[in-house]
């Protein structure tokens, strides 16, 4: 602990978290999953901590996904058991990577949904006579896989004759559900994208190979995968922060998604009063992430409005708020989105109410490649 001890003591912008949110989001995930026979292992590209994913696995999570080759390397270097890598680890170099990896993290699952990087990776477990464990990922969103049905399991038969890869069983994440605006929608959409990877599975095991592990499932879709007979795990994120883009859909009995409570915010500064009822803060372009087209969102100031004046300052509005700004004042904002916002950071601040409890480094930040 540095000797910043409050809020107040915080340089700005800076990411906090509320520790009592983001411990209640953790224990709700992790009683939702243990009540219905499901596990969970949550994905790191959300928070890129290790911190957090102690407090997951402490809380009964099998381990956690990482997106990338990169972040996992993090992570096992941080003693993190349980990796699952949800992107396909492609070429030489990242293989030779993927085989140090292994080697200190034996139990990572590595995904597959080519016949080549199979062999590719086939002929390096031999070289360093070790085995990778291998998941097939299937194409049941809008990104990555092999075709679910027939040529996943015409994959897997091929495989099974590569030496020095174990079967593990199948990924299948369909993220296009995750932000449907209605939960009907949300449910509707991800029951076809999954229902295709359950038949799989059915289709692996009647082929003769034992499918262990299903992994799927998103914070939009926690409270449908969950319900869905072959689904063995859950693999959401963003339920650990919340942000904007999830507080817009709707939630299961109501018309606002409130399953998990906001615990991620960045703190500022006005640093200017240039007009009447307009205000300047010290967190722009480099502080929020941009990829969506709503902007970051004040916490407990109703009727202020945020709007990005460049890389280093906010514009403020608060002509229709019921509190005057002036110079010095702090001000919370709610994030547009989670991951790539926490990805702008060095460390985050774990604040139990006013008290700077914890200060954790975003060890994984910027692990691209």
């Amino acid at each position: 602990m540095n000797a910043e001890r409050t809020k107040d003591d915080l340089l700005t912008p800076a990411l906090i978290l509320d520790l009592d949110r983001f411990e209640s989001n953790l224990d709700k995930m992790a009683r939702h999953v243990r009540e219905r026979g499901r596990g969970f292992r949550p994905h790191a590209k959300t928070h890129k901590c290790p911190e957090i994913a102690r407090a997951a696995i402490a809380a009964g999570a099998h381990g956690i996904c990482t997106a990338k080759l990169s972040e996992a390397e993090v992570f096992a270097e941080h003693g993190i058991p349980g990796l699952l890598i949800t992107t396909a680890v492609i070429g030489r170099r990242k293989i030779e990577r993927a085989v140090k990896l292994a080697g200190v993290a034996p139990d990572t699952i590595f995904v597959v949904d080519d016949e080549n990087n199979a062999r590719d990776l086939s002929e390096a477990a031999g070289a360093a006579k070790i085995r990778f464990n291998i998941a097939l990922d299937l194409y049941v969103g809008r990104r990555t896989g092999i075709a679910p049905g027939a040529p996943a399991v015409e994959l897997a038969q091929r495989i099974a004759r590569l030496p020095g890869l174990e079967f593990q069983g199948l990924q299948a994440y369909a993220g296009h559900a995750s932000h449907g605006m209605t939960f009907e929608e949300r449910r509707r959409v991800s029951l076809e994208a999954v229902s295709q990877a359950v038949e799989t599975r059915c289709l692996l095991e009647k082929a003769g190979f034992p499918v262990p592990m299903l992994s799927a499932g998103s914070t939009g879709t926690y409270n449908i995968d969950s319900e869905i007979d072959g689904v063995t795990e859950l693999q959401p994120g963003s339920f650990l922060f919340m942000d904007v883009d999830y507080a817009r859909v709707g939630g299961r009995d109501s018309e606002k998604y409130s399953d998990f409570a906001c615990a991620l915010t960045v703190l500022t500064t006005v640093v200017s009063r240039p007009e009447p009822k307009k205000a300047i803060v010290d967190a722009g372009l480099k502080a929020f992430s941009t990829d969506k087209p709503w902007p970051p969102e004040a916490k407990d100031v109703p009727g202020l409005v945020y709007g990005f004046a460049g890389d280093e300052h906010g514009r403020v509005d608060f002509s229709q708020a019921d509190r005057e700004l002036k110079v010095g004042d702090r001000l919370e904002f709610i994030i547009p989105h989670c991951d790539p916002t926490v990805n702008l950071y060095d460390r985050l601040y774990g604040l139990r109410g006013d008290k700077v409890e914890a200060v954790w480094t975003i060890a994984a930040r910027g692990r691209c490649q």
